[in-house]
């Protein structure tokens, strides 16, 4: 039976996608293995968000010479869309699918290399095993952004603006549903811009997050991430009824009004330390994930300093931190990339630090309080179940490995910068709160 492995680099949109291009494959009769296997095809859905990124996305696709030196390597993504926008060749890529017509990926393949296909064809719905059902799944309802903030190339690799038709994207939702998935995290690349950018007058990000709430059957929505400006009262108040999980993740991206003017970002220090206390008098228990950037062109010590001090204002949860590196074809470029890459790297440690320590002062609010948890994966090394609550603070218990995928509350006892060390309670009554017990 040929076989595929894939893998993903980059945002939980390529992650959602990556997922669609093996269902084709798995329907042309091809059985998934791990990325790091022997496979007959590998597939790289990459990433160029960064230098480093697109870096990675061609070491990633020199590793599966390791493993199979003769299988049939296939790239797509944001990398393979700039590659081709370019002229340029992707060194060991026997097939190249633009960004745009990424989920066709099997079926162009199939088209390329029909001996390969037909193997599969025979080999059709035998029995592989049934797979476990995912405890989170990611839920793509929107495509594309237009922004054009100034260091970043994603207008280059996914211009067209798009949203999911809303009954496709609650037919998948129910899907995920009754296949046992638990929560569905909407992703998007513009997320807040749902509906309204595509001109049809349908329903806009919100009316999507009330149906899906009401009639998806998920445990959970959670957004992946969404602007400061696309944060809108109405978004808050359907947090506070639990119609998405009290937990946002918000760029940041820098704290300082000059670097976000140079940035091109369409909102102030003021704006985004307003949308904090906005955002936590209305939903309760929220907690606040984000991005930061550091070593933009005209960021000086003193413009970082006013990163550090949003973000300690700010009492991040988590913070991915990002490396400024120059991208071909955007305004940034045309910068320079003067920050050198000690300094980029000590103020990438000084944002994790301080962030760390929010994340402890946050988790510890929560010490002593009993929290719902989705139960995720096995047993970790040292014996210990892990999960997520509501507002994203990963969790740590003793429990049983068959408990994988179920909901249990546990009452947080320590507080950590990775999360939270606790103990599973007697399950509450239905319909109790986020926080149920003082």
């Amino acid at each position: 039976m040929p076989t595929v492995g894939l893998t993903t680099l980059g945002c939980k949109v390529n992650q959602y996608e990556t997922q669609r291009i093996a269902d084709g494959f798995e329907s042309l009769g091809f059985e998934i293995v791990p990325f790091d296997a022997k496979a007959d095809v590998y597939v790289v859905n990459t990433c160029s968000v960064t230098g480093q990124a697109e870096a990675k996305s061609r070491y990633t696709l020199r590793r599966t010479l390791r493993a199979n030196p003769s299988a049939v390597r296939v790239v797509t993504g944001c990398a393979a869309q700039l590659a081709l926008a370019r002229g340029e060749e992707f060194p060991l890529a026997d097939l190249l699918v633009p960004n745009p017509v990424k989920l066709s990926t099997p079926f162009r393949f199939a088209a390329a290399f029909p001996r390969l296909a037909s193997d599969a064809e025979k080999d059709k719905g035998r029995d592989k095993g049934r797979p476990l059902p995912r405890t989170r799944a990611t839920l793509k309802v929107q495509d594309g952004c237009d922004v054009r903030c100034s260091f970043c190339s994603i207008p280059l690799s996914r211009p067209q603006m798009a949203s999911r038709p809303v009954a496709d994207v609650l037919a998948e939702a129910q899907r995920l549903s009754r296949a046992g998935t638990r929560e569905a995290v909407l992703t998007g690349v513009l997320i807040g811009s749902y509906g309204p950018e595509t001109g049809s007058g349908g329903p806009d990000f919100e009316d999507l997050v009330e149906l899906l709430a009401a009639e998806s059957g998920l445990e959970r929505l959670r957004i992946s991430s969404i602007e400061v400006q696309q944060v809108t009262p109405r978004l808050l108040e359907l947090a506070a009824q639990g119609c998405v999980v009290p937990h946002f993740h918000i760029p940041l991206q820098s704290g300082d009004d000059g670097t976000l003017a140079d940035m091109g970002r369409r909102y102030r220090q003021k704006d985004f330390l307003e949308l904090v206390r906005r955002a936590r008098a209305t939903v309760p228990d929220l907690c606040l994930t984000t991005d930061v950037m550091v070593g933009f062109p005209t960021e000086n010590a003193t413009r970082f300093q006013s990163t550090l001090e949003v973000c300690a204002e700010a009492s991040f949860l988590k913070a991915h931190v990002f490396r400024f590196s120059p991208r071909p074809g955007t305004p940034a470029d045309r910068l320079g990339d003067p920050v050198p890459p000690s300094e980029k790297s000590e103020r990438a440690r000084a944002v994790a630090a301080r962030v760390e320590g929010t994340a402890r002062d946050v988790v510890r609010r929560f010490v002593g309080r009993t929290l719902r948890v989705i139960v995720e994966g096995g047993k970790r090394a040292d014996g210990l179940l892990e999960g997520c609550t509501d507002n994203g603070i990963t969790t740590r218990f003793v429990g049983s490995k068959e408990w994988r995928g179920s909901v249990r509350y546990v009452r947080l006892d320590e507080a950590h910068s990775w999360g939270a060390a606790g103990e599973v309670v007697d399950q509450p009554p239905s319909g109790v709160p986020l926080a149920i017990l003082p």
